[in-house]
């Protein structure tokens, strides 16, 4: 057997002995999708949130089929990028047009594994008028909050914080506090949940700029699976901000879980809803 039909046996033989095969799902209804009927749901002035666990080659093959096929669509696509602050929009714009080299772009904006994400920081045209958006709050100030909370920040600090700021909901909370285990003080959940939620909030702030003086794009955003699922971080910023057009992909490696946790993973939950508006495992 050939190495190509040894693979092709590999896939289906996956696909066939799992409870969940893989490929696209609906969210909602658990109903087999494909990457066509998901780019089918987006229009131009939409955002797509698309989570994943970072630094898969897998997840970031697969964002560049989505990317590749929006651009087919004739739309035009720009790309958020949660890795990268927002006041080094500047650094990522003199990248982009040679200004500076990988090693400078790289060493200015502390982006550690770079190489995962290429394909999308460039992936926008400038020719076609996209752009590739520094999205994230500063990780000093985050960290800052972390440790002192809101409270505690300087003047300065304060000054970095996207204006009319929101805490995340309450259920989005108690999701975090589940993933922290528990193991940590009421207070120092109250610090991490607001960095958590300034992290969200400056994103739907960045993004909500951006697409106000870009009305036709199509915007991806890519960011950890956390921030979109059961639509109570990241979705829940946006639709506070004006952007109510918003379409989620959660990717979920199934490496991750055996079958039964797989299925209570991807399934709606009784207290939350869908995970996302689209699942993909692969």
């Amino acid at each position: 057997m050939n190495l190509i039909s040894t693979l092709i046996f590999s896939v289906l033989w996956v696909a066939e002995t799992m409870a969940i095969p893989l490929g696209y799902y609906r969210g909602d209804t658990m109903h087999v999708a494909t990457l066509s009927s998901l780019v089918s749901q987006v229009k131009p002035g939409m955002v797509v949130i698309i989570g994943e666990k970072h630094y898969q080659r897998a997840a970031q093959a697969g964002q560049m089929n989505i990317l590749e096929a929006l651009k087919h669509q004739g739309y035009s696509v720009s790309v958020g990028m949660e890795f990268i602050s927002y006041p080094k929009q500047a650094v990522l714009d003199f990248y982009k047009v040679g200004r500076l080299t990988e090693a400078e772009f790289v060493k200015e904006t502390d982006f550690k594994d770079f190489t995962f994400y290429r394909d999308q920081v460039l992936f926008p045209q400038i020719s076609d008028r996209e752009a590739t958006v520094a999205i994230n709050a500063p990780r000093q100030l985050t960290s800052r909050i972390a440790k002192v909370g809101i409270e505690g920040l300087t003047e300065d600090e304060r000054f970095l914080m996207p204006p009319g700021f929101q805490m995340g909901q309450s259920e989005y909370k108690k999701r975090f506090a589940e993933a922290m285990g528990g193991h940590v003080s009421a207070q120092v959940l109250d610090n991490y949940f607001a960095a958590q939620s300034v992290w969200d909030d400056t994103m739907a702030w960045q993004t909500a700029g951006y697409m106000a003086q870009n009305p036709g794009h199509v915007f991806v955003i890519i960011v950890g699976e956390f921030h979109l699922q059961y639509g109570g971080g990241l979705p829940d910023r946006l639709r506070a901000r004006g952007i109510n057009s918003i379409l989620t992909l959660s990717q979920v490696d199934h490496n991750d879980y055996s079958d039964e946790e797989l299925e209570k993973e991807v399934k709606p939950h009784p207290q939350y809803g869908p995970r996302a508006d689209f699942i993909w495992i692969f």
